[in-house]
């Protein structure tokens, strides 16, 4: 099962759009505590938009909360990490619990926890003129790149008929 984790998230768009996605994904979604923002907060849930009550996602109160309850592969994502993220092997054949670990907005994951597990540590490829890409943005970049390696597991490939959607032939209909 592939997981996003927020260590300590600061801004509620950010983990709204980041909710949104797992959604989509039918990826897990971890909260570290101390959160920037609360959970109701009227901007996290427009950013997330109306799927929130979908949303598989657990709140912990400290790192050391959020490792005793989940036992799998971890992966972190880092300015400083020294591979990049479609360097591993996210295919999962062992249907290990698989954790993607992204920091604050501020400061990123605490080097104390990075240095324990410097073989995980990644960073998504780009110039040197911007430091980092926004959370948000990180996380949809893995995941597809996580779901990809995996199939899409059970992601629909086109788009349903129904009262919400239009259908896979839309674009062929008058």
């Amino acid at each position: 099962m592939n997981n996003i984790v927020l260590f300590e998230p600061e801004i509620p768009q950010n983990t709204g759009n980041i909710m949104r996605t797992c959604v989509a994904t039918d990826t897990k979604l971890h909260l570290i505590k101390p959160l920037g923002f609360k959970l109701d907060d009227a901007h996290l849930r427009r950013s997330g938009v109306n799927y929130i009550d979908k949303l598989d996602y657990e709140v912990y109160d400290n790192w050391e909360d959020f490792i005793n309850k989940n036992k799998g592969v971890y992966y972190y994502f880092t300015r400083y990490g020294r591979k990049p993220h479609t360097s591993f092997d996210y295919s999962n054949k062992q249907k290990e619990n698989l954790y993607f670990i992204f920091g604050k907005e501020s400061t990123g994951i605490p080097k104390e926890i990075l240095q324990k597990d410097l073989s995980h540590c990644m960073r998504i490829p780009m110039t040197k003129n911007v430091r980092a890409l926004n959370v948000s943005n990180s996380v949809a970049i893995v995941i597809y790149e996580a779901l990809r390696q995996q199939d899409y597991n059970n992601l629909l490939r086109e788009e349903p008929l129904d009262e919400q959607h239009k259908g896979a032939d839309f674009l062929e209909r008058n």
